[in-house]
């Protein structure tokens, strides 16, 4: 039986998958599992959610099945900010490896 190749990934599964957009969707990931985890951790409902917080218990719910294709980052971070969670984002801006841009 022959082992397969180990390959280390990048940090991003959708960076290492090919997805275009791969940083805005694993900020999103993020996003979302930190609200899955506040309603875990307190035992709130999508219905609860949405009575708490004003967002539609549908939004909660496609949170839940990472279904994330209709949020915005900024949806996502208000939707946390509701259920009294704090935010802190940390930007940097770096050179991409394989630059394709033609310099002006």
């Amino acid at each position: 039986m022959t082992m397969p190749e180990l390959i280390n990934g990048s940090g991003n599964v959708f960076r290492d998958l090919g997805h275009p957009d791969a940083d805005i969707l694993q900020a999103k990931a993020i996003l979302a599992a930190r609200i899955i985890g506040v309603l875990d951790d307190r035992g709130i409902t999508v219905r609860r959610a949405h009575e708490l917080t004003g967002f539609a218990a549908a939004d909660f719910s496609r949170v839940r099945q990472a279904k994330l294709q209709r949020f915005t980052l900024e949806r996502l971070i208000s939707m946390l900010l509701k259920l009294n969670k704090d935010v802190e984002i940390n930007i940097e801006v770096k050179p991409r490896r394989h630059d394709n841009l033609v310099s002006a």
